[in-house]
């Protein structure tokens, strides 16, 4: 069981947290639990118009003169499972599993992202022993479909000049910058027609891919299930087979790497043995390209039944071809942080969104305003020259990396005081909502920690029971020494 883990007070409330459903824009459950903690331990505590709750809790005795630290999480978690697998992110708990020195849940994202960051300030809020000046602990709402939480976080909501963000999942690394992201979406037009008949008709899936967060995990090159399908449907254009495409779909969240597409579709009957030879062929390649990072990968082919509508040819075409041409993967790589992924772009995911339209979702990342803006307009021309409607959200700015910081020199000191050697400081790929949090309070000094997580926004989902306790006294030693 996680409440047989040590330290005792902070996996106990991430047991509990993993209890409470909270898929994003769907926080009100986690948030209720959050109001109830704090009045069940007279914390005062104060929520903005956005949901973003902020529970503040005195100095201990002696520390009434240490500055005002801020904890900050977001309450929400990415809700992805694997297709065989019957959960309701709605309504059920996350099932854990124990492996090793590694929990993960069965089948689906386990949430430590960011459950476990929750479950460290809750026990720091509720613990009786531990020396600290003045501690705001911030839970923002929303923050894996946009970051609007921290967007729309008012002024004044907080007090403190220093911020320990506990979002990130490398333990022995102290993170003190990431990137900006932007979300761009194309809108794809068609007309029904009624299915012809004589034609073969079968249902093409991509599966078992291995998943992961398009920004830490999009430089291992991580197979797309979208683009993967793509070239499949590309190779049967033209006049030859004569395919028809009646539905298709792939992926679910812009922060995601696609594990799964599908399409249905139908050729002439006389290429129905072809196909078959074809799909294989094809698979054996992809297996082979894939072969070092997603050795699981599947495509099936099963007959189906004559669709009542198709897709007309021309709409059909142009999706296909745009869908090919997308870009996506990493764009560029940073020169002034070695190893950092500067810039990128996800195909994230294709979907039948109703009133005869294709809804395509990709996102992109960059450390570099001009660049973001660069690839964001790189994507939209693909789409814009197949005739689509292309969309963007508002986006967020990067956190750009300050090697001065107070916060991080301290913190730098009480990790090699505790572990015998230095932490790693790197900037990340990933979004964090501290480049919102610098531009509504640009005098904040900022860090962020978290332990060793791997595959997030995955079901792959997993995180390291030990470096949770070194994360913990890491943790515990900065808010002692401030």
């Amino acid at each position: 069981m996680i409440t047989d883990l040590q330290p005792s007070a902070i996996w106990n409330y991430f047991y509990q947290i993993t209890q409470i459903p909270r898929p994003s824009k769907k926080e009100e459950k986690i948030l209720a639990y959050l109001l109830d903690f704090a009045r069940l331990h007279n914390l005062e505590v104060k929520q903005d118009k956005a949901g973003n709750l902020l529970i503040t809790k005195p100095a201990t005795p002696g520390k009434e003169d240490a500055p005002t630290v801020i904890l900050q999480s977001h309450v929400d978690m990415v809700c992805e499972k694997n297709s065989n697998v019957t959960h309701d992110f709605d309504n059920d708990p996350i099932e854990t599993i124990i492996d090793g020195d590694w929990i993960k849940a069965n089948g689906t994202t386990l949430g430590a992202d960011n459950g476990i960051g929750i479950a460290a300030q809750l026990a720091l809020l509720a613990a009786n022993d531990i020396a600290h000046g003045k501690i705001e602990a911030l839970f923002t709402v929303d923050e894996e479909t946009g970051l609007t939480g921290a967007n729309s976080l008012e002024k004044d909501f907080f007090t403190g000049n220093i911020l320990i963000n506990l979002d990130t999942e490398e333990e022995g690394e102290i993170y003190i910058g990431c990137a900006g992201g932007k979300g761009t979406k194309a809108y794809f037009k068609y007309k029904e027609k009624d299915a012809p008949k004589n034609y073969f008709w079968f249902k093409v899936q991509v599966k078992s891919l291995h998943g992961g967060h398009s920004g830490s995990d999009i430089n291992k090159k991580l197979a797309n299930a979208n683009k993967i399908l793509t070239r499949f449907l590309y190779s049967l254009t033209g006049k030859k087979y004569g395919m028809i495409l009646s539905e298709i779909g792939g992926g679910n969240l812009h922060n995601a790497i696609p594990r799964e597409a599908y399409a249905l579709l139908g050729v002439k009957e006389k290429y129905k043995e072809e196909i078959r030879v074809k799909l294989n062929a094809f698979l054996a390649q992809v297996q082979e390209e894939c072969k070092h990072t997603d050795s699981g990968l599947d495509i099936q082919l099963e007959s189906a039944q004559i669709p009542s509508k198709v897709i007309n040819k021309k709409a059909a075409g142009k999706l296909i071809s745009a869908l090919y041409a997308c870009p996506h993967g990493v764009i560029g790589m940073s020169y002034e942080i070695p190893g950092l992924v500067e810039t990128s772009t996800n195909l994230a995911s294709v979907k039948m969104v109703g009133h005869r339209q294709i809804e395509v979702g990709t996102s992109q990342r960059s450390s570099v305003e001009t660049q973001k803006e660069y690839v964001v307009n790189m994507v939209s021309s693909v789409f814009e020259l197949a005739g689509a409607r292309v969309t963007h959200n508002d986006g967020y700015p990067a956190w750009q990396p300050n090697q001065d910081s107070n916060i991080l020199k301290l913190a730098q000191k009480e990790y090699e005081a505790l572990f015998g050697k230095s932490a790693k400081v790197k900037a990340i790929h990933a979004g964090l909502e501290c480049g919102l949090f610098l531009e509504k309070y640009p005098h904040l000094d900022m860090i962020s920690i978290g332990p060793d997580m791997t595959d997030v926004h995955s079901p792959n989902e997993k995180m390291k029971i030990s470096s949770v306790g070194k994360f913990w006294d890491f943790l515990i030693k900065i808010l002692e020494n401030v």
